[in-house]
């Protein structure tokens, strides 16, 4: 997820300065960078996607294994 977060920020930076928002850069005003900077945010997006529900299917495994060891309340384990 930080390399999705890292690639939204960058592909930012790149979008404004390829549309001249940012100056005082070489890629400040080349088209080729407002074309690339959206893509790579895209695909940080995807990143950041991908990772919180990988994240959240790790919680939900956890939450499940842990209620399969506890013993369900009242019931007596005496074999």
């Amino acid at each position: 997820m930080a390399l999705g977060v890292l690639a939204v920020v960058v592909g930012a930076l790149w979008t404004l300065q390829g549309l001249d928002v940012l100056t005082d850069s070489r890629m400040s005003g080349a088209g080729i960078w407002a074309v690339i900077g959206p893509v790579v945010a895209v695909a940080g997006l995807i990143l950041i996607i991908l990772g919180e529900r990988t994240r959240a299917r790790a919680k939900r495994a956890e939450a499940l294994s842990l209620i399969r060891q506890s013993p369900l309340p009242g019931s007596d384990d005496k074999r």
